[in-house]
């Protein structure tokens, strides 16, 4: 039987295999993704252009071209305005040797002592306890040495040249007497663009209301148009400090079901002021609304009257394909539009976006204005300086590919279970019985790791339990050591969940 490989010039590590049941695109992604990850391909290197390597291997050119754009969405390769597209450079953090010792069985034991720099609190932006590595007492939970909880992207990244620049540049900018409520204008139309160019939004800068995060948007709004004793939907399973600051500015907070696709639309009352929903990757389950339900979801609050709040919250972070552009596009008249650094930076940065039309935006600046609500002008000068240089978009690509590397090690970890959400975002969900998820919560507390459990998310009795794992604040090694942990106590043998006789 002959066999159809056609392969590219001399130097290149490149081969595709026509008789393969795996298509043309993904094999070539595949082989150029493991030469860039071990260094055959390095960071700077021009690849040919897709015409060029579509003639040397016989394909399509729609072949390549998919290749490069799946590999471009993961943050391996980047564009440059006339040069062509070459390797990134995404080097990740220097890796830290966990202390993970295996026993006969081959299983990881993770109660074998972790590192003297985990214990101090150095990995993972400082979450351990000063005492954590004095001996613990029987059954006495310890202070978190590994934080395990969603919500918190890798900042070890963050020091870069880029990064020190933007801030002092950001820092010899003049103070300020009294900062526009809208925010800084060259912060707002570089925030526009970036929009346009990552999630498909075509907005002019003035509907752009710059904040201090999406939950500083979500409040901002309801203050302008939440009255007390409006209902107001949030997801359910859903983000719990949204349901805490609508009910803090009088509403009242309807619980809004999700299925594996997301916000179910049939089951929205028709009496909402606005619903909360997180579309791209709903938080926490991770399903991404498709396309006919989102225009269900258009039509419902055209019907009703009701605003769509959209928290694109991580909408950088896809591993297997690019996302649907964001909901705001298809509606901008009943959708707001919630974006954040928190993310893609750190939370600490402190910069967000509203996205609405001009009424909101201006309402919304109007009751800030009242409010004394500001954002730092230093944080966005720096954030500004960030997009203007295209700093950001090469640091989200840099951090796609590397949350794409802590995604694959968390998912072979935890092979074998139910898993929810990880194709995307920073975190994955592991679905367990409560008592089962309950006891490796206890367990990881007991050996320094802190989990989040998956009935945390909700408002009403849980409809799922497990855990809610993020991936996105500790070193790789500390995030093997504490998911190794989890692997363990959940194939340890079942405590019953009520005490017997």
């Amino acid at each position: 039987m002959s066999v159809h490989i056609a392969r590219a010039r001399p130097g290149l590590p490149l081969a595709v295999d026509r008789a393969a049941v795996e298509p043309l695109s993904a094999q070539l992604v595949g082989q150029l993704r493991t030469a860039m990850r071990d260094g055959r391909l390095r960071a700077g290197e021009r690849l040919p252009s897709s015409r060029a390597l579509a003639g040397e291997l016989g394909v399509s050119r729609t072949v390549v071209t998919a290749a490069y754009e799946q590999l471009y969405a993961e943050g391996w390769l980047e564009g440059r305005h006339g040069s062509g597209t070459f390797v990134a450079d995404v080097r990740a953090d220097v890796e830290v040797d966990a202390h993970v010792d295996v026993r006969s069985d081959g299983q990881a034991d993770v109660r074998a002592d972790v590192p003297a720099d985990l214990r101090a609190g150095v990995e993972g932006g400082g979450h351990a306890d000063a005492h954590a590595d004095r001996p613990a007492a029987e059954g006495r939970v310890v202070s978190p040495m590994i934080d395990l909880r969603p919500g918190a992207p890798w900042a070890g990244a963050l020091d870069t040249p880029a990064w020190r620049r933007a801030w002092r540049l950001a820092a010899t900018v003049p103070p300020v007497t009294r900062p526009g409520s809208y925010g800084l204008p060259r912060l707002r139309a570089e925030l526009a663009n970036y929009m346009r160019r990552g999630r498909g939004i075509g907005c002019p800068a003035e509907r752009v209301l710059v904040t201090r995060g999406a939950t500083n948007g979500l409040d901002l709004l309801a203050a302008t148009v939440v009255r007390p004793g409006d209902r107001v939907g949030v997801e359910e399973p859903g983000y719990s400090d949204a349901r805490s600051v609508l009910a803090a500015r009088g509403a009242k907070v309807v619980p809004c079901p999700v299925d594996e696709h997301g916000l179910i639309v049939d089951a929205l009352p028709s009496d909402l002021r606005l619903v909360y929903t997180t579309p791209s990757h709903q938080y926490p389950l991770g399903g991404v609304l498709p396309v006919p339900r989102r225009q269900a979801l258009l039509a419902w609050a055209r019907r009703t009257g009701a605003l769509i709040v959209e928290d694109d919250y991580d909408s950088e972070f896809r591993y297997d394909v690019a996302p649907l552009p964001a909901l705001y596009g298809l509606d901008p008249d009943v959708v707001v539009y919630l974006g954040t650094t928190s993310k893609s930076l750190t939370r600490d940065v402190g910069v967000g976006w509203v996205v609405a039309r001009p009424e909101l935006i201006e309402g919304m600046a109007v009751r800030r204005e009242q409010l004394g609500d500001r954002t730092a002008v230093v944080p966005q000068e720096a954030v500004a300086i960030l997009l203007e240089r295209g700093d950001l978009d090469r640091h989200v690509r840099r951090m796609r590919a590397e949350y794409a590397r802590r995604r694959a090690l968390v998912v072979d970890l935890l092979d074998g279970f139910v898993l929810r959400g990880d194709t995307a975002g920073l975190h994955v969900v592991v679905e367990l019985p409560a008592h089962v998820a309950a006891q490796v919560v206890g367990d990881a507390a007991r050996h320094g790791v802190r989990l989040d459990p998956l009935e945390r998310h909700y408002a009403e009795p849980a409809g799922l339990s497990g855990l809610v794992i993020g991936y996105g604040s500790e070193r790789l090694s500390a995030l093997r050591t504490g998911c190794s942990l989890v692997r363990e106590s959940i194939l340890r043998p079942a405590r019953p969940p009520f005490p017997a006789g």
